[in-house]
């Protein structure tokens, strides 16, 4: 064993740590139990700019207790030096994951132990209720324990700002400072001030709800449709604590839950991942739905910021679309929707992020609205947000991961709002007599067939991390002339501050910020990106292409047509 490691391992076994702790640690001593030891001590578990996330378990790189009270501490000693002369209100939402109640828990000790006024949701919610109750309630800032739709062995923390987005520069790196100088338990103050604590009540639901039926463009098409038959599945997650009562508030009367997955349980017996872009974990779903003849699926992930929905297709049969789809569809129909009700002004904008389809760019440039592009993360359509308020308004935002935002009452991806435009939209297509999925090949037919894949390759541990390094330094330093046939004309390098002009040879500086992200483009309108994930153990290629589509018959055969691209550029590329 690592010097280092068994030097962490001794400070713990001396340290101010709990029996059950120690106890276990010497157990795997004796079972000479290494590479569990090494894992769970070869690092300490990041402070990232989005917060914590990893398995749960005892050691410096696992979610427990003391990790999660260190975290706060040093997110409470961040708080106190940026606002040193007032009382500092923070709000604190969890999920249904294993441990999250105990972690929200000791997240509001420490915090009220630090002199906070905490208010803490006493059961689970969203995570974008918690972003929405940053902002009702003047928090400074806002904690959200979920590891969103990771498998069920992981938790994670989430940090907010005051705006109710997620931390960015300079808090992300000023909070992560202060959460490395904090060295011991010792330094950390567990024993909470109960007088300091709030619960939450009910009300907070009612506002939040109210808001995202305000969100409503045509009611009156939702009324002569409320017998549209919707299949949900919250996936033991938080969405059931939203989603039937925003559909029956909104008047949607004919809604079926997959009770199967309707009881919030971290263990998510009924999948193998908690997460709706899985076939897998939307099956239950769309076997209702094919005993119903719905016309509708949707399903949320745990902490209900992510949604994916299933569509019949031009076959008849239910089929899964991905976020690229669904985030298009929401905006096509919004931005049809609000110049039909006579709200584009010219000062109005959507986002996205770089990795998500360019169809988006499109057709907010054919309504004359600005579609301004950041880094992948919610947080940067927040920032965006805030940047631009009192001079655009927004009308909504997403990312290829399945998260969507309607409205800017609420500053990171919503599932429960995307599952009401979603209905509303599903809706408005019914009454014109066509589907979900004839409405996507109209969108098609007037902005060209984009199809995009994402393959997503997992490297665990120590030498996973250094073989994504590897894998990321190929990508950039060994760029193909052509790709699939056509040239390649632009290289954009994040990291290295580059946008490339292949053919001029002229350089300049991309407008975001610096991230380990590249992209390259091609003469036909081919993109390829490039890029570790921020949250899990993996790399993560992004390959997106487009034809025109002429006729809906043409369906099928563009696709199949795309879909021949993408296993030619992948192979040609060696994404595997």
């Amino acid at each position: 064993m690592e010097t280092a490691i068994r030097q962490k391992i001794d400070t713990w076994l001396a340290g101010n740590y709990d029996t059950e702790t120690k106890d276990y640690l010497n157990r795997l001593l004796t079972d000479n139990d290494e590479a569990e030891l090494s894992d769970a001590f070869y690092k300490d578990l990041e402070f990232g700019t989005g917060g914590l996330r990893g398995t749960i378990g005892i050691g410096t790189n696992r979610m427990n207790k003391y990790t999660v009270g260190m975290a706060t501490q040093g997110l409470a000693n961040y708080l106190k030096k940026t606002y040193p002369s007032e009382e500092i209100r923070v709000a604190i939402a969890h999920d249904s994951r294993i441990k999250s109640d105990e972690f929200a828990q000791i997240t509001a000790d420490v915090f009220s132990a630090n002199g906070f006024r905490v208010f803490l949701f006493p059961e689970l919610r969203p995570t974008p209720q918690l972003s929405f109750a940053v902002r009702e309630l003047k928090c400074h800032s806002g904690v959200v324990i979920t590891a969103s739709h990771n498998p069920k062995e992981y938790n994670g923390y989430k940090a907010y700002w005051n705006d109710g987005g997620q931390v960015i520069a300079p808090h992300d790196k000023n909070i992560i400072a202060e959460v490395k100088k904090i060295r011991s338990v010792d330094e950390v103050k567990f024993a909470g001030n109960a007088a300091l604590i709030e619960k939450i009540g009910p009300e907070l639901d009612a506002k939040y709800r109210r808001m995202i039926i305000g969100n409503t463009v045509f009611p009156d098409v939702i009324k002569r449709q409320s017998d549209l038959k919707i299949v949900f599945t919250p996936i033991h997650g938080t969405g059931i604590t939203q989603v039937p009562q925003v559909l029956a508030e909104m008047g949607f009367t004919n809604v079926h839950i997959v009770e199967e997955q309707a009881q919030p349980d971290g263990t998510f017996p009924t999948v193998v991942y908690p997460n709706p872009e899985e076939h897998e974990a939307m099956s239950l779903a769309l076997k209702k739905a094919a005993e119903l003849d719905a016309d509708l699926v949707m399903a949320t992930d745990p902490d209900s910021d992510r949604v994916g929905i299933g569509v019949k297709n031009h076959h008849g049969k239910w089929q899964l679309l991905n976020g690229n789809q669904t985030g298009s569809l929401i905006i096509y129909y919004l931005l049809q929707a609000w110049k039909q009700a006579g709200k584009i002004t010219g000062r109005e904008f959507v986002s996205k992020t770089i990795v998500t389809t360019d169809l988006i760019d499109k057709m907010a440039a054919d309504y004359g609205v600005e579609c301004p592009n950041v880094l992948t993360g919610f947080k940067y359509i927040a920032a965006k947000i805030r940047q631009y308020e009192g001079q655009k308004r927004f009308i909504a935002g997403g990312e290829e991961s399945y998260g969507y935002l309607v409205g800017d009452a609420v500053r990171d991806k919503d599932a429960i709002a995307s599952c009401a435009i979603i209905a509303e939209l599903v809706a408005h297509a019914k009454e014109k007599g066509i589907s979900l999925f004839d409405m996507m090949q109209e969108m098609y037919q007037k902005y060209n067939f984009y199809y995009e894949t994402l393959i997503s390759l997992t490297k665990k541990g120590q030498s996973g991390a250094e073989e994504i390094k590897r894998m990321m330094n190929d990508f950039r330093n060994n760029l193909p002339k052509t790709v699939a046939g056509s040239p390649v004309v632009r290289l954009i390098d994040y990291e290295q501050r580059q946008d490339r002009d292949l053919a001029t040879g002229s350089v300049r500086e991309p407008e975001l910020e610096k991230s380990d992200v590249v992209q390259f483009i091609t003469a036909d309108g081919t993109k390829v990106s490039a890029r570790p994930s921020g949250t899990e153990p993996k790399i993560k290629f992004y390959v997106s292409v487009n034809e025109p589509l002429t006729r809906k018959e043409d369906f099928d055969a563009v696709f199949e047509k795309l879909k021949a691209k993408v296993a030619k550029i992948t192979e040609e590329l060696n994404l595997r």
